[in-house]
């Protein structure tokens, strides 16, 4: 995290965009721990993936999707367990289902209160939406590697992609409108976010990252909506591919030089940021490094 003021990351559904027929989203606005939102119909059901931040967000989410259903029933989803994309899912309870893959379950048992408190001392807007929020429980936990989830005449396709950015990620794809909610594992306009915080949450991974964009972009969706940032075509599974190669060539070449950690980090933070100088959050440069220094040679 860097020691700016977080802006209060307000959910605007008055902004949502129809990017295809009956799917949705209420964009994050390149503001910090505000999430792409997405809201997905078929003729019998809704999805929402992720609720933004706590529960006044996630009550003008509810309402907006409630809107969209006009009676049709909601499930809800959460593309990881990170506060601001699942730390509003009690507000869908006894209103929705909501669904999420074993792993991310796992991660929400394991680590939700710990991202909680640290959330919360962040202080500011932060912590005033997280006020009273407990950590979410799902209602149904899928353990196979794709779940299928019918709309009607719309199946969308929830599929955990193993360890990346999380244990537990999960992208969700729209087959018919060739759309895919990468959740964190794809951003836009940004440095990919490393949740490398030794020695309370090592999960990360940029070889099981890499290794899951691959898997992601053989697929070839033709509307990508980043965890963060603008929505757009599969070149954005392929910017956030290069980068992370990037990362990783350059944090190993180093690492094989015998460099000490710090020269590393100051090397390859000044290399990046010469390439990719308009890009936002480079204090994760640092901490993709540690990761990264981590798994050479594992």
């Amino acid at each position: 995290m860097n020691d700016e003021p977080i802006p209060d990351p307000a959910v605007r559904p008055s902004d949502a965009q129809e990017i295809a027929p009956d799917l949705l989203v209420i964009p994050n606005r390149r503001v910090g721990l505000l999430p792409n939102i997405g809201v997905i119909g078929g003729t019998r059901a809704v999805l929402v993936v992720d609720t933004g931040l706590g529960t006044a967000n996630a009550e003008q989410v509810l309402a907006f999707a409630l809107e969209v259903a006009k009676g049709r029933r909601i499930y809800l989803t959460t593309t990881h367990f990170h506060p601001e994309h699942a730390f509003g899912a009690h507000v869908f309870a006894g209103r929705s289902t909501y669904l999420v893959n074993r792993a991310q379950a796992d991660d929400l048992k394991a680590k939700g209160q710990g991202y909680l408190e640290m959330f919360r001392g962040l202080g500011g807007p932060i912590s005033q939406r997280l006020d009273g929020v407990p950590v979410p429980t799902p209602d149904v936990v899928y353990d196979d590697a794709v779940y299928d989830l019918d709309l009607g005449g719309r199946t969308v396709r929830l599929r955990s992609t193993g360890r990346g950015h999380t244990k537990g990620d999960q992208v969700v794809e729209v087959p018919d409108a060739g759309a895919l909610f990468t959740g964190d594992l794809a951003e836009t306009g940004q440095f990919a976010i490393f949740p490398w915080f030794p020695p309370h949450d090592t999960d990360v991974s940029g070889v099981g990252w890499l290794s899951a964009l691959d898997r992601i972009a053989a697929r070839r969706p033709r509307l990508v909506v980043p965890g963060h940032g603008d929505p757009g075509g599969p070149g954005v599974l392929a910017v956030v591919g290069d980068y992370l190669r990037e990362l990783r060539d350059e944090t190993w070449r180093r690492r094989d030089c015998a460099m000490g950690p710090d020269e590393i980090v100051a090397e390859v933070r000044a290399l990046l940021v010469e390439r990719h100088p308009e890009w936002t959050g480079q204090e994760w440069i640092e901490r993709g490094v540690g990761c990264l220094c981590a798994e050479h040679g594992a």
